[in-house]
């Protein structure tokens, strides 16, 4: 019997070449990038003061203060999961860093270690507590929002007498603590902080991950089916307490950076409501809230959005008010556009 060979006929979906504009449009990004660049030029038009490009680096400083933060939520909401406890936790780490210093009369660098140690713990108890119980993150996440909230305040006045941490400005290790942390520099006549140049490098090795690394497509499969991921081999466990963990360590590097940015004193009351402009960068971004789809380069973008609307409005010289309005606005357009583009990502 004669074989019979079936030929693919022009226009068959099975050889067609993606268009340019159907490829741009199924990532996860595009709708935050068209966002921020509608912003741009709208506060370019009606506030003066933003075309001014001395200007330019406190809008990417306002941005970064966000935009660390957003790298590692972003990562944990591809992983499918939430930390409502990611904004105290960098207070928790500032304080533990000042605190311990001053209390045991050390070298600043050695707080430093201390706090780096309780932030991964904090996100290990995290990713341990929700894999044991099985519950969901948002509930594990805030018990431990409440926990630390409590112990930021109450540990504070227990050590210092008021709530806020003691001075370790005139400490051994504060200035080389500082040139890390938060030191500055002038780039074309720009005021630069360090922070901004540490959030470019935090997301352009987090994105290499997600995208180029075996580690990345665990994320992305953890977060789109965990009992899938595991069928076939994915260590679910080990994926999601180590996005905890990352959660950990950026909050104690955020930590260091407030602590270091305020003369070596933090607020034992900060912190509380960051949480939600993490979560709301990275949903602006392009990450679902069910998880398994998302981008940090996204989240980035979603962060410099935040920085241009938080001065836009004040340049413009609006009532600030309309700053929260604008956060919730933002973040419901943002999901409805996030679930569209998929949907048409998904269908081609």
């Amino acid at each position: 019997m004669a074989s019979t060979i079936t030929t693919p006929v022009a226009g068959d979906d099975r050889v067609s070449a993606r268009s340019i504009g159907a490829r741009l449009l199924s990532r996860p990004e595009i709708g935050s990038l068209v966002g921020a660049l509608v912003i741009l030029v709208f506060f370019v038009v009606t506030a003066p003061p933003f075309r001014d490009i001395d200007n330019t680096g406190t809008i990417l400083y306002q941005a970064a203060l966000i935009g660390v933060m957003a790298v590692p939520v972003s990562l944990l909401m591809i992983g499918g999961e939430f930390d409502l406890s990611a904004g105290v936790a960098v207070t928790t780490a500032g304080l533990t860093a000042g605190l311990f210093a001053y209390q045991f009369s050390l070298n600043v660098w050695v707080g430093v270690v201390i706090a780096l140690v309780l932030a991964l713990l904090i996100g290990l108890f995290n990713g341990w507590l929700l894999m044991r119980t099985g519950l969901p993150s948002f509930l594990v996440t805030l018990g431990t929002f409440f926990i630390l909230q409590g112990l930021n305040i109450a540990v504070t006045r227990l050590a210092s007498g008021a709530v806020a941490s003691n001075s370790i400005s005139d400490m051994d290790g504060f200035a080389s603590a500082k040139a890390v942390f938060a030191s500055e520099f002038q780039l074309g006549g720009i005021t630069i902080k360090i922070i901004v140049v540490w959030w470019i490098v935090f997301v352009a090795i987090a994105a290499w991950v997600l995208q180029r690394t075996r580690i990345g497509n665990w994320i992305f499969a953890v977060g789109g089916d965990a009992a899938a991921a595991r069928a076939v081999g994915v260590p679910v466990k080990r994926v999601k307490i180590g996005l905890f963990m990352t959660v950990g360590f950026f909050a104690w590097f955020a930590g260091m950076q407030l602590l270091f940015n305020s003369n070596g004193v933090v607020q034992s009351g900060e912190g509380v409501g960051k949480e939600f402009l993490y979560i709301i960068a990275a949903v602006v971004g392009g990450c679902l809230l069910t998880g398994g789809y998302g981008s940090v380069v996204g989240a980035a973008i979603g962060a410099l959005i935040f920085g241009m609307v938080q001065l836009g409005v004040v340049y413009a010289g609006w009532n600030p008010d309309w700053f929260k309005a604008f956060l919730g606005a933002m973040l419901l357009l943002a999901t409805i556009v996030n679930l569209v583009v998929r949907s048409k990502a998904e269908a081609r």
